[in-house]
């Protein structure tokens, strides 16, 4: 019979990387909330209707990306391909928030049916941060100083910040008519896909990855060149904190994000080790999407990190070691009756260790434990019970020494506590 292969962009997340992925959402978990943040999950299927109005209709996620089909009773529904949308429909959803800012953090997997490439799978992970209620251009440096930290805890200091302001309701759409003229003569040279953003919404063409409309966009009018006041003070405010902090970062023009509901400040964090897809973790404000989803008007700012991309620059060498520890090895049932409730509480204690079958003979016992890594094995069979000594034996160095019963769990929980402890 054939084996089934996994779907293509899914990926297993075998035990030897699940350490350090799971570390690092440890990671996460403990700085997010020392920023003031509550942890959120929202579930991974949502009504269509909520990316379609939040995303944009001329995006590449609801035109292309989405996975949406028709729920039992005849409503679209679509598996999340971002965070954001669904955070925003669980705080309007929610009873009794009233008190601003509402600071969430969330983690998960994200479905984009697009084309799979190193970093960027069809089920994707994201770990998040959204601050709502709050318009100022501190709030927007507190995020950025939060994913600084992450990043720098998680061993990963080469980053580089990339910021751009994309305006408002009031200074966009006179830049959107110089963007327009700019583009007009190129229109012909755009992919096909530019050429019909340029009529629905030229932003977008500065989005786009191909080679020659991103040589076309790298001299476009930038829109933090063209900024209403309030919008022009609001990014002065941004960079003034982004100075006192020491948080460097440069100002690139054509960073306008993938998703329409952005607003004012948009950002990327960059790793030129990624190649290519080098963005680790992007956001950005979104003022008018809690109001385009039923809500009152409210500013918010978010950003996620792509868990597959961090992988690529998280080495297990970060996250700390989980050695396997002990392996206890019984010859004889008698053993394995007198060992197992003391395998039980080292385990509990947080310790690694594992007990081989009764039935083994000694050497493939010992064969076993070299070829999963253990450090020390713990010989019991009826010689040491008679004598009241078991056997632990150094795997690296071949030593071996008795340890007797009486303060049997003591010993071994001296030896190996402080190591093996979580």
């Amino acid at each position: 019979m054939q084996k089934i292969p996994a779907l293509k962009g899914f990926h297993d997340l075998l035990p030897s990387r699940a350490r350090t992925w799971r570390w690092v959402e440890g990671v996460a978990h403990e700085i997010f909330p020392s920023f003031g943040f509550s942890y959120i999950s929202t579930p991974i299927l949502e009504r269509s209707e909520l990316f379609t109005r939040s995303l944009g209709t001329i995006t590449d996620i609801v035109e292309k990306e989405m996975y949406t089909f028709e729920d039992w009773d005849g409503k679209k529904v679509s598996l999340r391909p971002e965070g954001t949308a669904s955070v925003v429909r669980a705080y309007l959803s929610a009873d009794g928030v009233t008190t601003h800012p509402v600071k969430y953090y969330y983690m998960g997997p994200m479905f984009r049916h697009e084309r799979p490439q190193a970093g960027r799978l069809r089920q994707f992970h994201q770990i998040g941060a959204e601050i709502l209620g709050e318009g100022g251009g501190r709030q927007d440096v507190e995020l950025l100083s939060l994913l600084s930290h992450f990043l720098q805890k998680l061993g990963i200091p080469d980053g580089i910040l990339e910021i751009n302001s994309l305006g408002c309701s009031l200074c966009r759409p006179p830049y959107r008519n110089r963007l327009l003229t700019y583009l007009q003569p190129f229109l012909s040279q755009l992919c096909e896909d530019c050429q019909r953003r340029y009529h629905a919404n030229p932003l977008r063409v500065l989005d786009c990855k191909q080679e020659h409309c991103v040589e076309i966009a790298f001299k476009a009018p930038g829109q933090v060149d063209h900024l209403c006041l309030p919008c022009g003070d609001h990014f002065k405010e941004v960079e003034g904190g982004l100075h006192l902090l020491s948080i460097p970062y440069r100002i690139r023009p054509s960073l306008v994000r993938g998703l329409d509901y952005y607003t004012k400040t948009a950002f990327e964090w960059t790793i030129n080790r990624l190649g290519a897809q080098s963005a680790v973790a992007a956001g950005g404000r979104y003022d008018g999407l809690i109001e385009e989803l039923g809500g009152a008007s409210t500013p918010a700012v978010g950003f996620a990190i792509g868990m597959e991309r961090l992988m690529q620059l998280v080495t297990e060498d970060h996250a700390p070691s989980r050695f396997p520890l002990l392996y206890i090895a019984p010859l004889g049932k008698s053993a394995a009756d007198y060992l197992t409730p003391l395998l039980f509480l080292l385990r509990t204690k947080g310790i690694y260790c594992e007990m081989g079958d009764d039935r083994t003979p000694l050497k493939h016992l010992l064969k076993r434990a070299d070829r999963i890594g253990f450090l020390n094995v713990l010989i019991v069979g009826e010689a040491e019970m008679n004598r009241g000594a078991a056997i632990l034996r150094n795997m690296k160095t071949q030593c071996q020494e008795n340890v007797l019963f009486l303060g049997l769990e003591e010993t071994l929980l001296k030896c190996f506590g402080a190591e093996g402890g979580i």
